[in-house]
């Protein structure tokens, strides 16, 4: 079993049935059940799943991707002082946005063993705190 964080992106072609990327993502969410794995993100995630349809002015779909991120599926990880902390050495070491550097402080504040992102960029980067960078298809970096 493994702690596995997903980056927003994976929850947008999820949850928004992305035709490309979409099921690469359900195939990824169906292994991690087969094996016991457990996913987590950022609550900042939520923030950034959500935005999409804030813009549309889809309260529906701003239910349901709230429903989902409670639903227990998913550990939400808060961004304590302790991560930000963490953010600000990131920063301060690596050419990351202030968004990416959320996600890779909460990832490696959490200790995960695998970090999931569609970004080529951040799958390079070394974080203590973060075992493995894997991209959609699964290959480990």
């Amino acid at each position: 079993m493994s702690l596995v964080y997903w980056d927003s992106m994976l929850f947008v072609y999820m949850l928004e049935a992305h035709p490309n990327y979409g099921p690469a993502v359900d195939k990824i969410l169906d292994s991690m059940i087969r094996r016991g794995d457990t996913l987590c993100t950022s609550v900042f995630s939520a923030g950034e799943v959500l935005a999409g349809p804030r813009r549309r002015g889809s309260q529906s779909e701003v239910d349901t991707i709230k429903q989902f991120f409670m639903s227990g599926t998913v550990e939400v990880l808060p961004f304590a002082l302790e991560t930000a902390d963490r953010f600000a050495s990131i920063r301060a070491a690596n050419k990351v946005s202030p968004a990416d550097a959320i996600h890779l402080a909460s990832a490696a504040e959490a200790g995960v063993d695998v970090f999931f992102t569609n970004d080529a960029d951040l799958r390079k980067l070394s974080i203590a705190g973060i075992k493995f960078f894997a991209d959609l298809d699964g290959r480990m970096i």
